[in-house]
């Protein structure tokens, strides 16, 4: 659902001078996760002519990536907020009483920190690869 924390649309209806504002709207809509019928009755268009934006209008599907990829970004924010609460969580429970909830929490820390190891070794790797092929295509 469209809440407070999604992406705006600007006063006169569009965020993107190459779509018009019913376009921004069914976007945002479909961003959202909306199907093709609530975003035309949001937007204000048909069915068939949001299908046909999807089809044939660039500008129009690159949008509700754009806005799909703004409102990832928004979550993934919020989750980053809650995973300093979440080990601090787990960590306490390390001296719970229950030597069930002991274990689950010493292997639910194990396996997070080895992903999270994963990632963090990976994602300088992978722009260097990334730097390198750009470089190469120039």
């Amino acid at each position: 659902m469209i809440g407070e924390d999604m992406p705006r649309i600007a006063p006169n209806g569009t965020n993107n001078k190459a779509l018009t504002p019913k376009q921004e709207s069914a976007a945002l809509a479909l961003a959202a996760g909306e199907s093709v019928r609530v975003a035309a009755r949001k937007s204000g268009a048909g069915e068939r002519t949001i299908k046909a934006w999807t089809a044939t209008v660039p500008a129009f599907s690159k949008r509700v990536s754009e806005l799909r990829a703004e409102m990832t970004n928004m979550a993934v924010g919020r989750l980053a907020d809650g995973m300093a609460v979440a080990a601090d969580t787990l960590t306490d429970l390390l001296s719970a009483k229950s030597e069930t909830v002991r274990l689950g929490a010493a292997r639910a820390l194990l396996e997070l920190a080895n992903k999270l190891r994963d990632v963090v070794e990976l994602e300088p790797r992978l722009a260097a690869l990334e730097a390198a092929l750009k470089g190469k295509s120039q």
